[in-house]
C-alpha cells in the first residue's frame, strides 16, 4: 500500500518532523551531543485514568540506540498527575541526545495511539464488567493498523478481537458473528444453518437477527435453526432503533418465555460508553464495540528534556530533574520524586518503585507478556472509578 510507512522508513527518520533534522544539523555543526534525560508525560487533568500500552513499539524503535529506557509496566493504569499534582512520567530515556532524540515523533505517535486505544477499552471494560467485550473496530481504521488496534484493545480489556491478524498478534482465536451480506445472499434460515455448519467447533454461535424484520421474532427463529445457539446479535441501525434498550428487553423477554434463557444477546452498532448501563439493565449479555475504541483519542503525551549533562533543565510548564515514579501498595496513590525511595504521604508505608528497564544501553530487555498485561489492567481497574 502506498500510504503506509515501513519500519525502515520510520527508523531512517522519514516520519520524523523536519525540525528535528534541522536541529540535528545545528548540533552536529557545533559538535555538541549532550547526555540528556527525557521524560514522556501527559499533562491533561481531564482523563479518569490512562492505560499505558505500546511499549512493544517503543522497545523496537530504540533497539540498538545507545540509551537506557525506563517505563511503567505495560498495562499500568495511572492518573495523569500524582498526589501532589505533578505529571507522571510514563517513560524516561537517558542517553546522548543525537543517539535517540530524532525518534521523538514516532515514539510519541506509537505510545499515544496505543495507549489511547487501551485506555478507551479499559473505560468500556470498567462499565461492562464481567460480560464479554468484543473489539469490532478494525473496519473503521486503515487495515494496516489492525494488529495495533486489536492488540491494544485486548490489553485494555476487550475479551476477543475480530480480525484474523489481530487475533494472531495476541495469540487468541478471532471472534465474530456473521455478516448481513451472507443473510442477504442466501436467506436467513439457510444462512444461519450453513454458518453453523462451517464454523469450527468451539467457536461461539452468534446469529445476526436484524437484517429484515422484528428482532424478537427473528431471534426465536434463529434459536430454532441453530442447536446450541450461544447468542443473538442486535446490530439494529440507529435510524430504526427507537429505544434500543426496549428492543433488547423485548428480545430477552421472548427468548425467556420460549425456553431460550441460555441464549445471550450481543449488542453492537455505534455503542458508546454512556449506552452501556442502560443496555446491561435491559438484558444485554455482551457488547461489540467498534469505532469508539478503534478511533479513540490519542493520549496527549509529550516528550521533554529535563536534564542536560547532569544539570536539571527543562522548558516552562514542565518539571526539571530525572524522576522516579512510586505507587503505594495500600492506597494505590502515585508519587513522583527525584529520590530513590519514598514513603506514602497518606499512610507512611514504603512505596514501590514503578519503573522497569525496557532498553539497557541499546539492548532491548523488555519481554512482551500480552495476557499478563491485560490481567494487570483488569486488576487495577478495581482502584478507579468513572463518573
Amino acid at each position: 500500500m502506498k500510504n503506509i510507512a515501513s519500519f525502515e522508513e520510520i527508523s531512517n527518520l522519514k516520519t520524523t518532523d523536519v525540525y528535528f533534522l534541522r536541529a540535528r544539523e545545528v548540533l552536529k555543526k557545533i559538535g555538541f551531543n549532550p547526555r540528556v534525560v527525557m521524560e514522556v508525560t501527559c499533562s491533561s487533568r481531564n482523563l479518569p485514568w490512562i492505560t499505558l500500552s505500546g511499549i512493544d513499539d517503543l522497545a523496537c524503535l530504540l533497539d540498538g540506540k545507545k540509551a537506557d529506557v525506563y517505563s511503567l509496566p505495560e498495562g499500568t493504569v495511572f492518573p495523569s498527575r500524582d498526589i501532589n499534582g505533578i505529571p507522571i512520567p510514563a517513560v524516561k530515556i537517558v542517553g546522548k541526545y543525537l543517539d535517540f532524540g530524532m525518534l521523538e515523533t514516532p515514539i510519541l505517535g506509537s505510545l499515544s495511539q496505543a495507549s489511547g486505544i487501551a485506555t478507551k477499552a479499559s473505560y468500556f471494560k470498567k462499565r461492562i464488567g464481567n460480560i464479554p467485550l468484543l473489539s469490532f473496530g478494525v473496519r473503521r481504521m486503515h487495515p494496516a493498523l489492525a494488529p495495533l488496534i486489536d492488540r491494544n484493545s485486548y490489553i485494555g480489556g476487550c475479551d476477543r478481537v475480530s480480525s484474523i491478524i489481530g487475533a494472531e498478534r495476541i495469540g487468541q482465536r478471532a471472534e465474530g458473528t456473521m455478516p448481513h451480506s451472507l443473510l442477504l445472499l442466501v436467506g436467513e434460515e439457510r444462512g444461519w444453518k450453513m454458518y453453523d455448519e462451517v464454523t469450527e467447533k468451539g467457536a461461539s454461535r452468534i446469529a445476526l437477527v436484524d437484517t429484515y424484520g422484528d428482532e424478537k421474532e427473528t431471534s426465536l427463529r434463529a434459536a430454532k435453526a441453530i442447536k446450541g445457539l450461544n447468542a443473538v446479535r442486535l446490530d439494529t441501525p440507529s435510524s430504526r432503533r427507537g429505544n434500543f434498550a426496549d428492543i433488547v428487553r423485548e428480545v430477552r423477554w421472548e427468548l425467556d418465555r420460549n425456553g431460550k434463557k441460555d441464549v445471550g444477546i450481543i449488542v453492537s452498532g455505534g455503542i458508546k460508553e454512556e449506552d452501556v448501563e442502560q443496555l446491561k439493565q435491559a438484558g444485554a449479555s455482551g457488547f461489540g464495540v467498534g469505532t469508539a475504541i478503534s478511533s479513540a483519542a490519542a493520549i496527549d503525551f509529550a516528550m521533554d528534556i529535563v536534564n542536560v549533562e547532569g544539570k536539571d533543565k527543562t522548558k516552562k510548564g514542565k518539571y526539571s530533574g530525572s524522576k522516579n515514579v512510586f505507587r503505594c501498595r495500600k492506597c494505590h496513590s502515585y508519587l513522583v520524586s527525584v529520590n530513590q525511595k519514598e514513603k506514602c504521604p497518606n499512610d507512611g508505608s514504603q512505596m514501590e518503585s514503578m519503573y522497569q528497564k525496557v532498553v539497557d544501553g541499546g539492548k532491548v530487555v523488555y519481554k512482551e507478556r500480552i495476557d499478563e498485561s491485560r490481567k494487570y489492567v483488569l486488576e487495577q481497574l478495581r482502584w478507579f472509578q468513572l463518573s
